[in-house]
């Protein structure tokens, strides 16, 4: 099972990809929650134009990627569950859940971080939310995010097996977190218990540097329950609200490709502090 996902890793992949991308496409244009304030073909081209680049990049310089990780450290044994006779569902199954836990403290840290939020902010300088936003990232990012998670494969000593799951689900919940697409309340207060919805990280995309700096989850919920960062809505309401960084509101830099690129070495790193309790309006979570 796991030689036949490591040989076809690539194509599993991009499967889902494609599936992902045309369902919520189709959902954006069929139930959309907000309207769009940039013109999508404009924002499509350039935020695909990213992806395309960015896996470019990644197949050049990391050419087994994760998966490849994964197996390496197994045949040498290295990590946890490489180390304790754990059975193998509970190694593929704790290694899915302790890998989006690893994820969210990257995101914690990108935000937390001066140099890293620089690089971040190409993610959240899109001035709409939408399926493309959940995979437009600068390239620099990107490729520290591989590095960060290449060393928690091999400290977790994480099965192949658990490592294609991952990729897979964290690439998909990606894309329907960041859809905009309208669910009902009820079936969204349910569905918050077990995965991150649309209307729950649209908060994590508002101007609103408190709102910012919540909800930092990309797949599993949990954690930012755990760890405070939770807030349910914003405070403008869903419709209402402003999308992106208030510094930057221009085509430049936050639509056209060239402009994506060069963002994280203009301007200032911006005034973002994690979770601080004195903003006004604290009441609101």
């Amino acid at each position: 099972m796991e030689e036949l996902i490591h040989g076809h890793e690539v194509a599993i992949r991009l499967a889902v990809f494609f599936g992902v991308l045309g369902a919520m496409a189709l959902w954006e244009t069929l139930a959309p929650r907000r309207e769009l304030t940039a013109p999508r073909a404009l924002r499509w081209a350039n935020n695909l134009g990213l992806v395309v680049l960015n896996s470019v990049v990644l197949r050049v310089l990391f050419p087994a990627a994760a998966v490849g990780v994964a197996a390496v450290a197994e045949a040498k044994g290295w990590g946890v569950f490489n180390n304790v006779s754990a059975p193998r569902w509970i190694a593929v199954l704790g290694s899915v859940i302790a890998l989006d836990f690893f994820i969210y403290l990257q995101h914690v840290m990108m935000h937390a971080v001066p140099a890293l939020w620089r690089l971040h902010r190409v993610h959240h300088a899109d001035l709409d939310f939408d399926v493309t936003t959940g995979v437009r990232f600068h390239p620099i990012e990107v490729l520290v995010s591989m590095l960060i998670k290449f060393a928690a494969i091999v400290l977790l000593g994480a099965p192949v097996l658990s490592v294609a799951i991952f990729e897979v689900l964290l690439n998909a919940t990606a894309m329907f977190n960041h859809g905009n697409v309208r669910i009902p309340p009820v079936p969204d207060r349910v569905l918050r218990w077990f995965v991150v919805t649309p209307d729950m990280h649209r908060v994590h995309h508002s101007v609103v540097a408190d709102e910012t700096n919540s909800n930092f989850g990309f797949n599993l919920p949990w954690w930012d329950h755990l760890f405070g960062t939770y807030r349910g809505q914003p405070r403008a309401g869903h419709e209402a609200m402003t999308i992106g960084i208030a510094e930057y509101r221009d085509l430049k830099h936050c639509v056209w490709l060239p402009g994506l690129l060069a963002l994280p070495f203009v301007g200032s790193g911006g005034g973002y502090a994690i979770n601080r309790r004195e903003w006004p309006h604290a009441d609101a979570r």
